[in-house]
């Protein structure tokens, strides 16, 4: 039963701010179709040192001036990341169970607490509120795939075919993008365009960095290569759908996962380090026949692009109906 001080068609994505986080929930609340409102919380410590399911008072937790967690209550809140937990919790309980609780990853505290839970499969959560995807949610749509080649083919009509889009990322808390491999992947990518004569469109990110970046633009100073340079609009879903084959490296679930929606054959990078999650995660998609590993060739191969965030927003739109 809606309360009297709940926006009838409201949604609210509530994330610490984090791009992979925030992108995943807008991405499900996009597909969902309800009006949303994006919320970044970023709680101070000590709360934070806290597990997410026993914070007092979470709204203590925020500084003065950040969004506010307060009526009228949305009809349906998405979450991802731990920190955004207790807000959910908060808010259902305030709501007293209007608002439909949505959690994207595991929020490492009991799952009944929330009406949906949507992890990957990699973290093995089981439950009748649980709904497993292979990878991450993600805006890659047709619709958005179609719009971006209309903008970016002007930018990338003098490079030669087939053209293999490069999405490079870097060193986490898993993985490390060392100068050994970044040369490595340089010398491989050189050696693709001198063979083959195939096209290049590349992006890197922050955690490429600095010395990494600067010897990668070096080695592919060529004008086979388009090197987006972080200036003027952001290329990247023109890269996806441009692309004939895609290269990612394996540090980053989201940009795997964007890649395989594509339909389009994924060659992964193997960096240094990696841990069960990931590990599980790049031995799913290569066994589904979604990625192979990048051996300095390109291949070509079919599959039916997985359609988790589709399928996760009918979950939530049949909560919503009940």
């Amino acid at each position: 039963m809606k309360q009297q001080n709940q926006t009838p068609s409201s949604c609210w994505v509530v994330t610490p701010g984090h791009a992979g986080m925030e992108n995943q929930a807008i991405a499900l609340a996009e597909a969902v179709g309800l009006p949303f409102e994006t919320k970044r919380v970023q709680p101070r410590a000590p709360w934070t040192w806290l597990p997410p399911g026993l914070w007092p008072a979470p709204l203590s937790a925020l500084p003065d001036g950040g969004d506010a967690i307060a009526p009228p209550w949305p009809r349906l809140l998405i979450t991802c990341g731990r920190r955004a937990v207790p807000y959910s919790l908060y808010t259902r309980k305030h709501s007293a169970g209007a608002t439909c609780t949505v959690h994207i990853q595991n929020p490492q505290t009991g799952i009944g607490q929330f009406d949906l839970v949507i992890p990957p499969k990699h973290d093995h959560l089981q439950g009748r509120n649980v709904f497993e995807t292979l990878g991450s949610l993600h805006r890659v749509t047709p619709a958005r795939l179609a719009a971006a080649a209309k903008a970016f083919a002007p930018r990338l009509e003098a490079l030669p075919r087939p053209l293999v889009a490069v999405l490079i990322g870097g060193s986490n808390a898993c993985y490390d993008l060392t100068p050994a491999i970044a040369k490595q992947l340089a010398g491989q990518l050189t050696a693709l365009v001198e063979s083959t004569g195939v096209g290049l469109a590349v992006t890197a990110s922050r955690r490429t960095g600095e010395a990494n970046m600067v010897a990668l633009r070096e080695a592919l100073n060529r004008p086979e290569v388009d090197f987006w340079d972080s200036s003027g609009d952001n290329p990247y879903f023109g890269y996806l759908a441009l692309a004939d084959a895609i290269i990612v490296t394996s540090d980053s679930v989201n940009m795997v996962s964007e890649a395989c929606a594509t339909g389009k054959p994924v060659h992964v990078v193997d960096l240094e380090g990696g841990n069960r999650k990931f590990n599980e995660f790049h031995a799913t998609m290569r066994d589904g026949g979604f990625t192979r590993r990048f051996a300095g060739r390109i291949e070509s191969w079919d599959y039916q692009p997985p359609d988790d965030t589709q399928q996760a927003a009918r979950r939530v739109r049949e909560l919503l109906d009940t």
